[in-house]
């Protein structure tokens, strides 16, 4: 090939500085939508042990089975509170 097609076909591969940008910025909104689910964790949790106080007051015999389904709603919760960390952490690192 010719001198002049090797660098067309070099300049092809390059992106311009506003397309870096672009992915730059798509990257952090994709992050920052799929921190959201922390939220939503947050929310979770305290639905849990809000309804674990509300259960114990009803019934206080049911200490001890009310508490092992808080922790299990909890942890249930939290992870996939994580879940979304881990995802917003893949898309500013990984991609």
């Amino acid at each position: 090939p010719t001198r002049q097609a090797q660098r067309s076909s070099r300049r092809s591969i390059r992106t311009s500085a506003a397309q870096r940008d672009i992915d730059t910025a798509a990257k952090f909104i994709g992050a920052g939508a799929a921190t959201v689910g922390v939220a939503g964790s947050g929310a979770g949790i305290g639905t849990v042990f809000g309804s674990l106080i509300i259960g114990y007051a009803r019934n206080p015999s049911l200490k001890q089975q009310l508490f092992s389904y808080a922790i299990l709603g909890f942890a249930l919760s939290e992870a996939m509170g994580l879940f979304c960390l881990m995802v917003a952490f893949l898309i500013l690192f990984a991609m």
